[in-house]
């Protein structure tokens, strides 16, 4: 669903950058139990290739969730993330594309009504950042592109989901 340009434009200074390659790798594992607090229920979780999304889909799963991982590009560590969620007993679907892009949003949550049935939670973790050591050197597509995936795509989610 996403314009590969886009994707390029978005890893032109190496981010959101895989988390397979970093050393040291980033703590995700849950460390107790789970409890069934989430027995049955369905989330949404973007950004849960990796960092704090990979981590909040492994512990969701571990207390009962389904789980829909949406990313940007990063196949191998969301591949990753649905194996964790499934060691835990838990189902998993994937879902690549950019989510500043209104009609990936929509199609986020169909895909995973069609899937699970429903929508129980929403995660918004997905976010970028691109750091300059100046503020006047940001520019206006950096900026923008920042908003289309901190911002926009948060709206274009629960909009979404506000319509099922």
């Amino acid at each position: 669903m996403s314009d590969p340009d886009t994707i390029d434009q978005i890893h032109e200074d190496g981010l959101p950058g895989e988390e397979r390659t970093l050393d040291p790798k980033p703590q995700w594992e849950p460390r107790y139990p789970g409890s069934g607090r989430l027995a049955d229920k369905v989330a949404i979780v973007t950004g849960a290739d990796s960092g704090i999304g990979r981590a909040v889909a492994a512990l969701y799963a571990r207390e009962g969730a389904d789980i829909a991982i949406v990313y940007l590009c990063e196949d191998a560590d969301a591949e990753k993330t649905a194996e964790i969620v499934r060691g835990e007993g838990r189902n998993a679907i994937t879902l690549r594309g950019d989510l500043g892009e209104e009609d990936f949003c929509k199609s986020v949550v169909e895909r995973t009504l069609g899937e699970f049935g429903r929508i129980d939670i929403l995660v918004n973790n997905a976010g970028e950042q691109h750091p300059d050591p100046e503020i006047t050197d940001i520019t206006e597509k950096q900026l923008r592109r920042t908003f289309q995936t901190n911002i926009y795509s948060m709206f274009f989610l629960v909009q979404a989901c506000g319509r099922t």
